[in-house]
């Protein structure tokens, strides 16, 4: 029997997005190992009181979100599901007809195409996960945090 040759698997290179000297993980390839510091990844400021940082892998990305008090995140909606993780501050969500204030140590899971709105109660720090990675921030299409309609 004649034994199958096996094609060699290299790894595949990370795809990078580049902008003001800081480079950004767009979309992972599979494979690719990567140990990523925040301090090296590009601060993005939406508007005066919003700013994130977005690690991006192959099925999942990872957002960290500085809100300063009273920034308001519009009611919107995705087709991502979402897990928002606060590590600093609070969070008051409205969302599937309630009002609910998320805290430091506290996890809010948010299900696909579910309407919600937040507000920051205090200068908070977030970990926003989401399934699958969001386009609309990785291209930077996301109007409604940017004061756009």
């Amino acid at each position: 029997m004649a034994k199958k040759k096996q094609k060699s698997k290299k790894p595949a290179k990370a795809k990078f997005h580049f902008s003001a000297g800081h480079t950004v993980a767009k979309r992972a390839d599979a494979g690719v190992l990567r140990h990523v510091p925040w301090r090296s990844v590009e601060l993005e400021t939406l508007n005066p009181l919003l700013q994130r940082q977005l690690v991006v892998g192959q099925e999942i990305m990872l957002a960290r979100v500085l809100l300063k008090k009273g920034c308001i995140v519009p009611e919107h909606s995705h087709h991502n599901e979402q897990v928002t993780y606060i590590l600093e501050g609070a969070l008051k969500f409205w969302i599937d007809g309630k009002d609910i204030v998320v805290h430091a140590g506290e996890v809010l899971a948010i299900p696909p195409d579910m309407p919600h709105k937040a507000e920051a109660l205090e200068d908070t720090v977030d970990l926003d996960v989401f399934h699958p990675p969001r386009a609309d921030w990785i291209n930077r299409t996301d109007q409604y945090l940017r004061g756009q309609k």
